[in-house]
């Protein structure tokens, strides 16, 4: 037995005491110091593979995130740009211009600028069309433009046509118009083709004359060859008769009497038909009535001629234009006139045969001249052209289902005409 004290003793206790310090260093520093050791091939592995532990516990999040960069490519917005031309290739500034997504929505607009361009950014994919407008040009709309993401999309040349333009002008005669061709027929007419029958009306209704109206009917009377050989005529037979021996007998007493005749009707027919009626506003003409009225209403308003008259106002009203034309014609005679006729029997003879003078020849312009006198339509003739029929209304069932309606009459009533505005007819 080796005693305590031993020196091999004191090395054994010596080294199970070195042991028992190494074996409690390890129990509290050895999971530190292996631990990182440890750690480290995991740490390596998991560099290389960043993704296992993600995809393992979350496989949603992990579809989502492999999807994200195509999502993101899919939504890349595009843009879509041009250029406005004219036919003439020239630039066209402040166009509008609409960018229209499939018909939905509302469109987005933009004008060109200076140079003609445009551009609309931030554009998702999807079919697109272009309509371009401006003044003076035809409307443009592209075809469909079918925009692929991050697409910058360039729309070709685009030339606007001009427009083309259309007016519209409605044509009104003024009543000035109106009368004018009615004068320019008017001065056509003429009895046998021979005779004037210039102051016959065959409108009932016709245009009011102006003051030229009025002076040209008057003036193409006077100086018409038919007056011209009527007055000579008329001379010629005072001649013969010796009217107005004052005037003296040969050629120069012929002179005078044609002058004095002549002198009479430019007088008459300038005072009476041209300034007069221009004066009291009223028409020299003579409307013609027509065979669509009695005999009675006809020849009433034929010798009621010389004293009433229409007025421009469409009003039938007093002659006092033929009255006092004739009066005037009257007295001014007397200058030229023999002395033995006073101013107040020329007076009252001019009137007086202005009178019967104009009824006469209105029963002449309303049953015997109108069958002479070519260029006069025929329902002046015949009578008025045929009214209108009144629009179809809806007949009434009879009160027996079976019995059948009424013919109708073989020969109906005339339609009467409309019935005269003259107070005195």
């Amino acid at each position: 037995m080796i005693h305590p004290s031993h020196p091999i003793s004191c090395a054994k206790r010596a080294i199970v005491r070195s042991l028992r310090i190494t074996a409690t260093l390890l129990v509290f520093a050895g999971p530190f110091a292996f631990g990182s050791a440890a750690q480290q091939p995991l740490i390596a592995a998991s560099a290389g593979l960043p993704e296992a532990p993600s995809a393992l516990l979350f496989p949603q999040a992990a579809s989502q995130q492999a999807l994200a960069p195509q999502t993101a490519q899919k939504l890349a917005p595009g843009s879509v740009s041009g250029t406005v031309s004219d036919a003439g290739a020239g630039l066209v500034p402040h166009a509008q211009v609409q960018l229209l997504h499939g018909g939905h929505g509302e469109p987005r607009v933009t004008t060109s600028d200076a140079d003609g361009r445009f551009a609309f950014t931030g554009v998702g994919p999807g079919s697109y069309r272009i309509v371009i407008t401006a003044p003076g040009l035809q409307p443009f709309e592209s075809a469909p433009i079918v925009l692929t993401p991050g697409q910058a999309y360039e729309l070709p040349a685009t030339a606007l046509v001009v427009a083309s333009t259309s007016t519209t002008v409605d044509v009104v005669e003024t009543r000035s118009q109106v009368a004018d061709a009615e004068v320019k027929l008017e001065t056509q007419q003429r009895v046998l083709g021979i005779v004037p029958n210039f102051y016959t009306s065959f409108l009932w209704d016709a245009a009011p004359l102006n003051v030229r109206q009025k002076g040209k009917l008057a003036l193409v009377t006077v100086v018409d060859p038919v007056t011209l050989m009527l007055t000579a005529g008329f001379s010629g037979a005072q001649y013969v008769h010796n009217s107005y021996p004052e005037y003296g007998d040969g050629p120069e007493g012929y002179g005078k009497r044609f002058g004095a005749n002549y002198a009479d009707q430019v007088l008459s027919r300038g005072l009476s038909s041209f300034l007069f009626p221009s004066v009291f506003r009223q028409d020299p003409r003579y409307f013609y009535m027509g065979p669509n009225r009695s005999f009675a209403l006809r020849l009433r308003h034929a010798l009621l001629a010389g004293v009433v008259t229409k007025g421009n106002n469409g009003k039938w009203q007093p002659n006092f234009a033929s009255v006092a034309g004739h009066a005037s014609a009257g007295a001014i005679s007397t200058i030229y006139r023999p002395s033995t006729n006073t101013v107040q029997d020329l007076v009252g003879l001019n009137v007086v045969v202005g009178i019967v003078g104009t009824g006469i020849q209105g029963l002449f312009r309303e049953f015997v001249w109108p069958s002479f006198t070519p260029k006069v339509p025929n329902y002046v003739i015949k009578g008025k052209p045929p009214v209108a029929p009144e629009p179809a209304t809806t007949t009434p069932a009879p009160a027996n289902p079976t019995a059948m309606p009424a013919p109708a009459p073989a020969n109906p009533a005339p339609t009467p005409a409309p019935s005269s505005s003259n107070p005195m007819l």
